[in-house]
């Protein structure tokens, strides 16, 4: 695998160049928190996107379009000032499994997390490792969960704990701390390194890092990642998560 990591290290960081870059966001679930500048909508609306993303990505960005709408275009004000009239607004948003019910939930937890925990960077950021973010994710669930919850929504939530990769955290952790100046990822929290990052993994992003020879294990699940983030160390110890990048667009846009 070393001697290897050369020339899949150069190939990739062409990948990366090529996809890490402004024209990505229109079709990406990015685009979401895109919308915004204020660092609490911006958390709140990348946090929500990234719970909806999975599936056809047409429909993921639609559809949380189509939920900061239904907020009034200001995803923190409507999570900290919202009345029980405000959420009836949001009766019929259903995205794939995730529905109406989940929703209310995930609002009414962000408004704990703002209210008492500090908001979401301080509550990941009170929990990760020097070399992991994926415990942090484990106990955001437990505090994201603390209040009284519907069964059905636990599962919009991973756990790498449970053996999850956690892909859409990951992404989301992604976007709040990843800032290279390239205009796609935010850099808004300061608190977590790049450097402790893993990477969004999936159907896409894992196939394409077989055929690389990044990855053996068959299943895509917090062993995979930890295999996977050992691979990307390697090429760039600071910031692993860039290759997410060329992985993805490799798998999505190229058929690698």
């Amino acid at each position: 695998m070393e001697n290897l990591i050369p020339d899949i290290k150069e190939f990739l960081e062409e990948k990366v160049a090529q996809y890490n870059h402004p024209g990505f966001i229109e079709s990406d679930p990015i685009a979401i928190p895109h919308r915004y500048d204020r660092k609490e909508d911006v958390e709140i609306s990348g946090f929500l996107a990234a719970s909806i993303a999975w599936g056809n990505r047409k429909m993921i960005v639609r559809n949380g379009h189509k939920l900061m709408d239904l907020m009034g275009n200001s995803p923190y004000d409507f999570v900290m000032n919202h009345q029980a009239s405000d959420l009836e607004q949001l009766a019929g948003f259903v995205h794939r499994t995730f529905n109406h019910t989940d929703l209310v939930y995930f609002i009414k937890s962000l408004k704990n997390i703002y209210l008492n925990k500090g908001g979401l960077e301080a509550v990941f950021a009170g929990s990760v490792t020097e070399t992991s973010t994926q415990s942090a994710i484990s106990k955001f669930k437990e505090l994201f969960f603390s209040l009284p919850y519907p069964e059905r929504t636990t599962k919009h939530v991973s756990d790498p704990a449970n053996g999850s990769a956690a892909k859409r955290i990951n992404m989301f952790l992604r976007w709040m701390v990843r800032n290279d100046g390239c205009g796609v990822d935010f850099g808004l929290w300061k608190s977590i390194s790049p450097s402790q990052l893993s990477c969004p993994l999936d159907l896409h992003s894992g196939n394409v890092a077989r055929k690389l020879g990044l990855l053996t294990r068959t299943q895509n699940d917090a062993k995979a990642l930890a295999e996977l983030d050992f691979n990307l160390r390697q090429m760039d110890r600071m910031d692993p998560v860039k290759y997410d990048f060329a992985l993805f667009g490799l798998g999505i846009f190229e058929k690698f």
